[in-house]
């Protein structure tokens, strides 16, 4: 890539940022979350989308819509990538298990903030792909796995946090299970066809959660391995 080329690409990014934010403002009174925290702000002004898209996506990589990555599979748009990640108040200590690499860019977002992210992909040329440009991108702190996301990572449990970026018809309970106290799994929920819902589902000291619906959403499937 030119010097040019790269600039360009820094401007159309940091515009993203702006849009994201904005959108934060805008749908304040259902997240409860006005803007973007300072982690998140700086991962998302950081991770290079364009190179987590595919060649002929690139010129609308830093858009603030989803993107098709092949497979049926899409990149979310980058304002629910930012929220799905405010939602689960990521720290730097913390290990985070996500569920659906798709494109590696939720998972990037992640790295940037927390100690370790845990990602799986059940479509393996997505996952190997990603997993490819994760590392091409210098990311260290992304392990990632061919397998079902309906039953998430258990030897490496427990979780402060997982995500989860494609729709369940319900909660895997694998997941809750896979928790820590005080962890958060933010998750879409619904039919393929109907009004899906992010949730997000807090465990408490006692193994109890609490759930609490963030705002409506539309998520491709979450597949479950045959």
């Amino acid at each position: 890539m030119n010097t040019v080329e790269a600039r360009e690409f820094d401007a159309q990014r940091a515009r993203m940022v702006e849009e994201v934010e904005a959108t934060y403002a805008d749908t304040r009174a259902e997240t409860g979350l006005a803007a973007m925290s300072p982690q998140v702000r700086g991962a998302l002004g950081k991770v290079e989308r364009h190179r987590l898209v595919p060649g002929a996506e690139r010129a609308w990589a830093y858009r603030n819509h989803p993107l098709p990555i092949g497979h049926g599979q899409t990149i979310s748009q980058p304002y629910i990538v930012a929220l799905s990640a405010d939602l689960l108040a990521p720290q730097p200590g913390h290990i985070v298990l996500e569920i659906g690499t798709g494109s590696g860019y939720q998972a990037a977002i992640l790295a940037e903030i927390v100690k370790q992210v845990y990602t799986i992909e059940i479509v393996e040329a997505l996952g190997r792909s990603a997993e490819a440009k994760l590392k091409e991108m210098g990311y260290r702190n992304i392990e990632v796995r061919i397998g079902d996301g309906y039953a998430g990572w258990p030897e490496k449990a427990p979780f402060d946090g997982i995500v989860v970026t494609a729709a369940a018809p319900s909660v895997p309970q694998a997941l809750v299970d896979q928790l820590k106290p005080g962890g958060r799994l933010v998750i879409p929920v619904g039919e393929r066809w109907e009004v899906q819902q992010l949730l997000l589902i807090t465990k408490k000291a006692d193994g109890s959660t609490e759930r609490r619906n963030v705002l409506p959403v539309r998520f491709v499937p979450l597949v479950p391995k045959d």
